[in-house]
């Protein structure tokens, strides 16, 4: 479907996001989209999370889902992005294995970081909806408050999971992953806006 068509269907206006450019005539359609986007969100999430690096002297790989639950909360919202994530971490520690490495549960260092994900998309989906994803400044801005908000919350709960002071738990939760979060600012920075751009939004 072209860009064009896209935007006859569904016209934009102040306040949506890129998800609610897709096209849906009638409520059923639009709750079918709906569980799509969830879904769809949550297994994208879990994929990305597949891509991860093993840092030394860390229980936290480096992982594209942080990327992806940033991205979820820019281009589904707010309410869409948090049931998505939401189906991925209860589903992640009901047994399915699609947190970093195939892992599962709820007994790992690292998932603090996934409630911090969660609270990122929320606040990230509330932004988008004010136009945080449409410039590419505006964009760098809205991926620094959600990934602040991620370690905000991860870094506390790694400290408290394994007994390491503050300085210790900065050093390894948070330090190794500056070089990884400016890059994945950079490719949102040209995804987003650009998406926007083409969908014919000039914010």
């Amino acid at each position: 479907m072209s860009a064009s068509a896209l935007t006859t269907a569904a016209p934009i206006r102040p306040g949506a996001v890129l998800a609610d450019l897709l096209p849906a005539t009638t409520s059923s359609r639009t709750m079918l989209r709906n569980v799509a986007l969830v879904v769809g969100g949550a297994a994208l999430t879990g994929a990305a999370a597949q891509i991860a690096l093993p840092i030394p002297g860390s229980p936290v790989p480096v992982t594209g889902q942080t990327f992806a639950a940033l991205l979820l909360g820019a281009g589904l919202g707010t309410s869409r992005a948090v049931a998505s994530l939401s189906l991925y971490v209860v589903a992640g520690v009901a047994g399915m294995p699609w947190f970093a490495e195939m892992s599962h549960g709820a007994a790992m260092p690292s998932f603090g970081y996934l409630l911090g994900m969660l609270l990122a998309a929320a606040v990230v989906g509330s932004l988008a909806r004010r136009g945080g994803d449409r410039s590419m400044l505006r964009t760098v801005g809205t991926m620094a408050v959600g990934t602040a908000i991620i370690y905000s919350v991860g870094v506390p709960y790694l400290a408290l999971a394994t007994g390491m002071g503050l300085t210790e738990a900065l050093a390894a939760g948070l330090v190794p992953f500056l070089i990884g979060d400016v890059l994945k600012a950079a490719l949102a920075m040209g995804v987003l806006p650009t998406a926007w751009k083409l969908l014919g939004d000039r914010g």
